[in-house]
């Protein structure tokens, strides 16, 4: 129950709803109850069921009383003159034309309580679909690392839809159906307060056996969507590798793959049907017991005559019993169905709950800008037990530019992600202008940087939205200047709607080259004093490299700048080439320095060259 309130707790800054909700609901249970009490008077008249003297006291208009008996005594006053005055056809047409305006009541109550309702269910999903978008993106680079992004995708997306058809849905089941249980029984005991102490008997046994089946749907209701959170994970996978797939022949292995989950997904569900649709029937089967057991019970009392009610009444009373029976009969489905948007909560929240590891200083320190030096301190870092960064040290001044070169897997990746903080070292410090990074305002850090990594990372937009990403108030004129800086208004010119052009997802649109200059230009953009490139090149032509080296080089003047090099021709001018090799600097020095002495820099070089 708790998952279920704190669900709930999403619809607190909408309470100005619930009354409006509330006052719906009831006139449309009010209405709807009148239509069936009105079958009493109505049996009584008609078929002359009414006592003499009752007609005599119906005859005397009732005095005004806060009260219910003072509304039966009215409308039984009513009631008569009209029969006496049109007859039994006219009070038929009287009572029906009654009943249909009960009716029309009714459901257009019931219609603007379900509206009202509408609202907040719709807000109570926004809210949900945003606290965990909002906590996806502010969580650290690592949590993705170690989970399946099909599976995030699938809590964001089918999970959030999961607990909207079950969980908020059952929002008007929490209320509506109760309230119209409690006033139908209230009008039983009314009519017959032993008669329905002997109906409510079955309750609890029929709530035992239901609640038996719910404890069993969640569990499986968790497997669902466990299973369907991979079924995501491998049409993400499969379709974003479809060259590969095709290339090595893989269709018959995905399909294989594909094949066996989703036989797993359909059993799993087919048992969760078998589990869910129980629920109804015995609801249902214990209902029609119970009226079975009225009809045995109560006609026998009133045949026998031992019972205060008469013939007409004992009818209504049934009548009104069954119309019991549907609510009863929602709880239950609702019951079993709410273990589904529980387990799909549960997800949600687990991914809600996750501990931010690199949070934002609650008391940074001030920070104006850049102004002096990166400095790395005894830096470690380790991916669990594997030890990628071991007791770096350097300086990187201002206006200065260091290069990082060495075999893949030794760490050069590692190293410069910790700039930006997408992680923290294990031991040690990186200290900006003396201040550790951990006490600067994270946003505040990161709006002092640019960054040019080997894959392009672009969004299904135009070129312009592209460019200007997470720059407010940016116009079309300074996004084409970055753009001949990066060596790429004239491609952008040529396409159909230059720069309000639509690059396609992740810019497929695009050529390599294309992509990359994007991502220089929206760098330049940015005007970041600090520059981080990781292999901006290394995926390119070599014509395609010349116009990106070209701009890199405009966008590396004066500019404090770490560059990861897989081509070392690219980083030969560097103020500091570090090499990195098995999580340590081995070597360090400018290219003329490094290339006269023996060593891993002198090797890699001529295996370039050759």
């Amino acid at each position: 129950m708790q998952t279920y309130f704190r669900i709930l707790s999403y619809a607190r800054p909408f309470g100005r709803f619930i009354p409006v909700y509330i006052g719906y609901t009831l006139l449309a249970i009010v209405f709807g109850l009148m239509n069936f009490t009105l079958l009493k008077p109505l049996f009584d008249v008609i078929f002359e069921q009414v006592a003499p003297e009752s007609l005599e006291q119906y005859r005397i208009q009732p005095e005004f009383t806060l009260s219910l008996d003072y509304l039966i005594s009215l409308f039984n006053h009513l009631f008569l003159e009209v029969s006496e005055t049109y007859g039994k056809f006219g009070t038929l047409l009287f009572v029906c034309s009654i009943i249909v305006g009960s009716v029309f009541l009714s459901n257009l109550f019931t219609y603007l309580s379900g509206v009202v309702l509408a609202q907040v269910r719709a807000q109570v999903i926004k809210g949900m679909r945003m606290d965990i978008f909002e906590k996806v993106s502010a969580l650290h680079l690592g949590y993705f690392s170690n989970e399946r992004k099909g599976d995030l995708l699938s809590k964001m997306t089918n999970d959030i839809q999961e607990v909207e058809n079950t969980i908020v849905q059952s929002l008007r089941i929490l209320f509506r159906e109760p309230a119209t249980i409690v006033l139908y029984f209230g009008v039983l005991f009314f009519m017959s307060v032993p008669l329905t102490l002997f109906t409510i008997l079955i309750i609890p046994i029929s709530g035992a056996i239901i609640g038996g089946i719910t404890r069993r749907l969640r569990k499986t209701a968790i497997q669902s969507q466990e299973s369907l959170g991979r079924i995501v994970s491998i049409l993400d996978e499969t379709l974003g590798g479809m060259r590969v797939v095709k290339a090595f022949n893989g269709e018959k292995f995905v399909q294989g793959k594909f094949d066996s989950e989703t036989d797993y997904y359909s059993d799993v569900n087919v048992s969760m049907a078998r589990k869910n649709e129980l629920a109804g029937p015995i609801s249902q089967f214990l209902g029609v017991s119970v009226v079975a057991g009225i009809l045995l019970y109560g006609g026998n009392l009133v045949l026998s005559g031992t019972s205060e009610l008469s013939a007409s009444n004992f009818i209504t009373y049934i009548i009104i019993f069954t119309q019991v029976l549907n609510p009863a009969k929602e709880i239950s489905r609702a019951v079993s169905t709410i273990q589904r948007g529980i387990a799909s909560a549960d997800r949600i929240f687990e991914v809600v709950d996750t501990t931010n590891q690199l949070p934002s200083p609650i008391n940074p320190q001030p920070f104006h800008g850049f102004s002096k030096q990166i400095e790395y301190k005894n830096v470690s870092f380790a991916y669990g037990e594997n030890k990628v960064l071991d007791q770096i040290n350097f300086t990187l001044e201002k206006g200065k530019t260091i290069a990082l070169v060495g075999p893949s897997g030794g760490g050069k990746s590692t190293l410069a992600d910790l700039v930006p903080r997408f992680y923290d070292p294990s031991s040690g410090q990186i200290l900006v202008d003396g201040i550790d990074l951990k006490d600067i305002a994270t946003a505040t850090w990161r709006g002092q940087l640019g960054i040019v990594t080997q894959e392009s990372i672009l969004f299904n937009d135009t070129v312009f939205n592209n460019i200007a990403f997470g720059i407010d108030g940016v116009t079309e004129s300074q996004v084409m200047e970055a753009a001949k800086i990066a060596n790429a208004h004239e491609f952008i010119s040529k396409l159909n709607y230059g720069y309000q052009t639509n690059i396609g997802d992740r810019g497929s649109k695009l050529s390599g080259g294309q992509r990359q200059r994007l991502s220089i230009a929206r760098a330049v953009l940015k005007n970041p004093p600090v520059l981080i490139l990781d292999e901006a090149t290394s995926a390119l032509d070599s014509e395609s490299e010349l116009l990106v080296q070209e701009a890199i080089t405009k966008l590396m003047s004066s500019r404090t700048t770490l560059v990861i090099a897989h081509r070392l021709s690219t980083i030969q001018h560097a103020d500091e080439i570090l090499v990195i090799d098995k999580a340590k600097i081995v070597q360090r020095g400018t290219h003329k320095e490094l290339m006269a002495q023996e060593g891993l820099y002198q090797k890699l070089s001529t295996i370039q060259s050759v």
